[in-house]
């Protein structure tokens, strides 16, 4: 009699990375087993023809899952609830609006997420040039623009007042905004949404910064 051993998962990652974080926290909360890959950044290990390979944009994260390859964050989400859970519309959507809801906010944290709040750490974090100005203008845009969407919906989530993965594409680089100096002192609805998902079963922290932990 055989039996057939499924490999875990590789993630490919960068530790202080809320793109990485964000598919670590999902694999944790959908409880689905992995291991890590740190790949040498400093060295520009991630820049290499064997990571290339896997990602021919050079970024992390990737996963390994068999013989698939995958990149991108948001992509990733995608796929791991499609092929790691038993209800995928759970988290991806199970009517076309709220599909369309949760391809918003991936949309969302592609866009002023990541060229506000997740711009913003870059600098403080790694040491990156930026457009302080500019990052920081759209850094409040999007903060009030999520703080007034849960307080209209009067949401615990921000779709359909249920966990989805639009939570999980967001929360990583909004709860550590305070690392790139983009305070969440205004703003009530998304503190208590950041409650909520650190509250979750299988929840795991991104780590803090040396520069967070005087910053904050």
């Amino acid at each position: 009699m055989s039996t057939n051993i499924v490999s875990p998962i590789t993630l490919y990652q960068n530790i202080k990375s809320g793109h990485c974080h964000k598919v670590s926290l999902f694999m944790h909360l959908i409880d689905v087993p992995f291991t890590t890959v740190e790949p040498d950044m400093a060295s520009g290990e991630h820049k290499g023809d064997a990571f290339l390979a896997m990602n021919p944009f050079g970024q992390v994260p990737v996963i390994q899952d068999g013989g698939i390859t995958l990149s991108d964050s948001n992509a990733i989400l995608s796929y791991l609830a499609s092929a790691h859970t038993s209800e995928p519309s759970k988290w991806l959507g199970e009517t076309p609006q709220e599909i369309a809801a949760i391809q918003r906010w991936f949309s969302v944290s592609a866009g002023e997420l990541a060229r506000g709040p997740a711009a913003a750490r870059l600098e403080y974090v790694f040491g990156a040039t930026i457009d302080v100005e500019r990052v920081l203008a759209t850094s409040a845009s999007l903060l009030t623009t999520m703080e007034r969407h849960l307080a209209e919906q009067n949401e615990k989530y921000l779709v359909s007042n249920r966990l989805t993965a639009a939570d999980i594409a967001m929360y990583s680089y909004i709860a550590h905004a305070p690392e790139g100096g983009v305070s969440l002192v205004n703003y009530p609805n998304i503190n208590a949404w950041i409650g909520n998902i650190q509250a979750l079963p299988g929840f795991v922290a991104m780590p803090s910064s040396e520069i967070a932990e005087a910053r904050v």
